[in-house]
């Protein structure tokens, strides 16, 4: 194996977990004599997602999807988004029986029913029929790998995350403000539970780095707190060096790659004691978590920075890719070298191996209901 697709909807001018974890293992990859190459929206006309326009969806046919990739001619695909791209790409991999991977990034139910009157059930349904051809759903904890596996997901295997712990590293302070720092970092929108952090009565200065829709909103009700905006590489690793506390407030996160970076710097993190922050903050030396964010804001002043420090740089983006690639490649290796072919010879037919046995794909159907 010397190539692998990814497709993916969250791609580049998208500052989030999914695409930096995307991106570091592509570059981890080459190490290891790899090629990643990625089908994003950057290769098709795209529109603003309906009440998020800094998310671009591609508008794209099967059939360009497909010529794509044939033009690539990886050795194996791994998708790691449900939307448009993911779709259509796993539409490709069903109806040429090609063995394919898939990852669980986001909570799409939790997102979903905060904005549309929509049952989590039925989100969870269509989560379900998208990712059950897979051959390995990676999911970043334990504690989302259990989830996913109760909510039926019968694929399920471990994929962790890593730090950059290079750039992200304690150093000298350049936020010139009133401390103590209290940092959050992130997507700014209503699913990140920013309000429960800038509501807490705090000493020092509240600061707050990302964009999002929520962002003009909550600078006009939290006039007191600093918004940064968008941040990235050094100016970013000086940001979270500057502070005193991390506050992760997001309750729907799968990960919270964040907490890493913040760690890396020497920074001990304040969260509620729910998935991604549980999983995380596995050391009570490095982080408090707890259902009063104003307990575990002040308690975290007194945590050691450099057990933090030390407790982040073990978590290192060779292991992530590593074990990224391992996964692939036991799916491709698994997988039937040629499907069977129909006697009519239009309809191909074949075992894909999953995680825990096979299932059969025949042509456009698969054992989620259709191919698409």
């Amino acid at each position: 194996m010397t190539k692998i697709l990814i497709a993916t909807d969250a791609w580049h001018r998208q500052v989030n977990g999914v695409v930096r974890t995307l991106t570091m293992v592509a570059e981890t990859a080459r190490q290891f004599g790899l090629e990643i190459v990625f089908l994003t929206p950057d290769s098709f006309r795209t529109v603003p997602m309906p009440g998020y326009a800094g998310l671009r969806v591609a508008l794209t046919t099967s059939w360009r999807v497909a010529r794509l990739i044939e033009q690539i001619k990886p050795d194996a695909i791994h998708i790691a988004t449900e939307g448009p791209i993911g779709l259509l790409a796993r539409r490709y991999c069903l109806k040429r029986c090609r063995a394919f991977t898939t990852s669980f990034h986001t909570r799409f139910p939790d997102y979903v029913t905060a904005r549309v009157p929509v049952p989590e059930s039925f989100i969870w349904w269509l989560l379900r029929r998208f990712h059950a051809p897979s051959g390995a759903v990676m999911a970043a904890t334990p504690a989302l790998a259990r989830e996913l596996r109760t909510r039926g997901f019968r694929n399920v295997v471990l994929w962790s995350r890593g730090v950059d712990a290079n750039l992200f590293r304690p150093r000298e302070p350049t936020l010139d403000l009133p401390r103590p720092i209290f940092l959050s970092v992130g997507r700014v929108a209503r699913e990140k539970n920013l309000e429960a952090f800038l509501d807490l009565e705090l000493p020092g200065t509240k600061v707050v780095v990302g964009d999002g829709p929520a962002l003009a909103s909550l600078k006009r009700h939290y006039p007191n707190a600093e918004f940064l905006g968008s941040l990235f590489g050094q100016q970013l690793a000086e940001t979270y060096a500057s502070s005193d506390v991390f506050v992760f407030p997001s309750k729907t996160d799968t990960f919270g790659l964040v907490l890493l970076e913040a760690l890396a710097s020497g920074v001990p993190v304040a969260a509620f004691p729910v998935a991604g922050p549980r999983d995380v903050i596995t050391d009570p030396t490095v982080g408090v978590l707890s259902e009063d964010l104003r307990e575990a804001c002040l308690a975290a002043l007194n945590l050691s920075h450099d057990k933090c420090r030390a407790f982040a740089v073990g978590h290192s983006w060779e292991s992530c890719a590593r074990i990224f690639i391992d996964h692939v490649n036991a799916t491709r290796l698994a997988s039937l070298p040629d499907p069977a072919v129909t006697e009519t010879g239009d309809t191909p037919a074949c075992d894909v191996a999953v995680a825990g046995g096979t299932v059969r794909l025949d042509g456009y159907n698969d054992p989620a209901g259709d191919a698409g």
